[in-house]
């Protein structure tokens, strides 16, 4: 953590916020037999695991989980998914990420699923920022935060876990 970052979330914010978030997933979802969540890598997968786990104790429902290969800095390339597209046709399906920034990549991620047939698709983030340049939402959020255009949030899993504001 350099000087200038703010912790706004410690690994006890994290965990409960994913559990949270699973509880509202559960909840929206409750008639579901099966349920795909689609983590858009790295941390997006990182959160959709957690996610799964939280639901696996929680929830009588098959969670399947899939990575999103998608170049944020551009997402308007070609997006691989660790299982075919086809595979989630008539199911249930949660785009997760860690931050919902401009809305670029969720969205482009989001547009990867329309090209099928799908029982729902929703979306999951942990920090959901108000500086959307795209018509997206995230469904299930941790925090919505409203901060500058300058300043940047950073989710970290593992060492030094937590989110930051710089």
């Amino acid at each position: 953590m350099t000087a200038k970052e703010n912790k706004i979330m410690d690994i006890n914010d994290i965990q409960k916020t994913v559990k949270r978030i699973a509880y509202q997933i559960h909840e929206t979802n409750f008639e579901e037999k099966q349920l795909v969540l689609a983590g858009i890598k790295e941390n997006g997968l990182i959160l959709a695991e957690r996610i799964q786990k939280e639901l696996n104790n929680i929830a009588d429902l098959e969670v399947i989980l899939i990575a999103i290969n998608i170049d944020k800095k551009n997402p308007r390339e070609e997006i691989s998914m660790s299982k075919p597209l086809t595979f989630c046709e008539n199911k249930s399906v949660v785009v997760v990420d860690d931050v919902l920034n401009t809305g670029s990549t969720l969205i482009y991620a989001v547009k990867n699923f329309l090209s099928i047939k799908v029982n729902k698709l929703q979306t999951a983030v942990l920090v959901n920022r108000n500086h959307k340049n795209f018509p997206i939402k995230g469904d299930f959020k941790g925090i919505s935060l409203s901060t500058s255009i300058k300043e940047h949030i950073d989710v970290r899993f593992g060492k030094a876990e937590g989110v930051y504001l710089s």
